[in-house]
């Protein structure tokens, strides 16, 4: 079987694309006043709206599943704060959801001309947004992070770190006594850092619109941001960094926090707001492992 290489690609700086999205002005203000609605809409808010405060009050999860286009559409920072004021104790994405969301917080702008950019052979393939990624989740598998934990813990702490390849090769090795996961993990690392020519220390990647980011607000307040990605669907993997290893590690964490919250779901409240395939797509799984364990717990 042969396989495409990567390392035969050009990649272009994310500064050269032309975004259709500018975050600045897609932005809603969670303090606006808002439009005109429809009273059967209003209705329906004050339905969910309640279902949401009671379980609240009882300590029950509120999940909120949504697609790319909740980012791409503004409402980032409502999402923000019904995170920080404790309405919402769980959020799930897509990998395209992340993109999108990191793309703000590191340059404002997002979204671009897919049908114009596929024929000049630009489509996804740019640099920052491969290579930041794609280094988050190898750096997030290593330090046994999620996926959205990974790129919000990048987004907050402004950059990465990069280990020293002396104290890889120990962990490879096993003189740290170090699970074998972390091995293993260590070992990607080290083929990525070598591939890349990367240097040790501290990476500094500035996040100057991180104002706008759920997942810097979700990782700040320590509420579980998971991403729920399906392997060839992003841009991510257009880049010669990217490595399903580590991709796959941090996503398997993720999945298994949303089926944990998923299993609190008894009086709490399932939101899904424009994902029509990856949410009740995890969701099913989750309910009937959930269930699988109440059963065993407590059989009929």
């Amino acid at each position: 079987m042969k396989y495409f290489d990567r390392y035969e690609m050009d990649f272009y700086p994310l500064n050269t694309r032309i975004s259709k999205v500018k975050i600045d002005e897609a932005s809603i203000d969670p303090d606006a006043v808002s439009a005109n609605i429809e009273n059967r809409i209003i209705d329906r808010i004050k339905i969910i709206a309640n279902e949401i405060i009671s379980a609240r009050r009882n300590n029950k999860s509120v999940i909120l599943a949504f697609g790319a286009h909740t980012i791409k559409n503004g409402l980032g920072r409502i999402i923000s704060a019904l995170i920080k004021e404790g309405w919402i104790t769980h959020l799930a994405t897509n990998g395209a959801g992340v993109i999108h969301d990191w793309e703000f917080a590191y340059q404002g702008e997002s979204s671009e001309d897919v049908r114009e950019n596929v024929q000049d052979g630009k489509f996804g393939i740019w640099e920052e947004t491969g290579l930041y990624i794609n280094l988050a989740l190898m750096a997030g598998a290593y330090s046994g992070l999620g996926y959205g934990e990974a790129i919000g813990s990048m987004i907050c702490r402004e950059g990465l770190e990069i280990p020293e390849k002396n104290k890889l090769f120990g962990i490879i090795r096993g003189e740290t006594g170090a699970p074998l996961w972390k091995q293993a993990a260590a070992a990607d690392f080290l083929e990525l850092i070598e591939t890349e020519k990367l240097l040790p220390g501290w990476m500094e990647i500035k996040h100057p619109y991180s104002k706008y980011s759920i997942q810097a607000s979700a990782f700040t307040c320590k509420i579980p941001f998971t991403s729920h990605p399906m392997f060839g669907h992003d841009i991510i993997y257009t880049h010669r960094a990217n490595r399903g290893a580590a991709l796959g590690r941090c996503a398997e964490r993720d999945f298994l926090s949303f089926v944990n919250s998923v299993s609190g779901l008894e009086g709490g409240v399932y939101l899904s707001i424009g994902s029509a395939v990856m949410s009740p797509m995890i969701f099913e799984k989750s309910l009937s492992m959930a269930r699988n364990i109440i059963k065993k717990r407590d059989p009929i």
